[in-house]
């Protein structure tokens, strides 16, 4: 095996290096960080930057590492601070209420339909999924479960038929859609 000139009794210089350093730097990171949970991640990047830069001379000052976990500390707070504004941007650009109530009205339903989708029976519920969500025609789902195309269809009516009985009444007070003889 052979030694590197950048270890010391096999273990890696910036290994040693750290287990002397890091928890002074941790320490420092913490007061640095605006959120606790970032100190490691400063110390980890700070280090590794300086690292790769001077590194190769065997010996880091610790005083190059503290000074690029405070700019990075600053770097990252900028950076939340610019994020903060954008988000708070466009929720003022937006009319959030109403699409908020929207959102979580959608939701409500979504949630109410996969309930009553979970709440039919398996056969039904394969059939369903393939129809709707995977976008397939009867055909091809008759292939897919080796199915006859009339058991297939009578499964997909069967189902829809359950739903309707089962669906919420807050999915039933959506705007009813255009009758299709009305579309071109």
């Amino acid at each position: 095996m052979n030694s590197s000139s950048h270890t010391v009794h096999s273990r890696p210089i910036w290994k040693s290096w750290f287990a002397k350093h890091g928890g002074k730097l941790l320490l420092f990171a913490r007061q640095q960080a605006r959120c606790p949970d970032d100190a490691e991640d400063l110390v980890q990047e700070a280090f590794v930057r300086i690292w790769r830069l001077y590194g190769h001379t065997g010996e880091v000052a610790p005083g190059l590492v503290y000074r690029a976990i405070r700019r990075l500390a600053i770097d990252w707070a900028r950076s939340l601070d610019r994020r903060k504004i954008r988000e708070q941007k466009v929720f003022a650009d937006t009319p959030f209420s109403s699409s908020f109530e929207r959102e979580l009205e959608r939701d409500e339903r979504n949630r109410a339909l996969l309930q009553a989708v979970d709440g039919l029976p398996p056969e039904q519920k394969e059939v369903l999924t393939l129809k709707i969500w995977a976008d397939l025609t009867f055909d091809e789902i008759a292939r897919t479960l080796d199915l006859s195309l009339n058991t297939v269809a009578s499964r997909y009516r069967y189902a829809l038929a359950k739903l309707k009985d089962r669906v919420p009444a807050i999915l039933q007070d959506e705007p009813k859609a255009p009758h299709p003889q009305h579309d071109s």
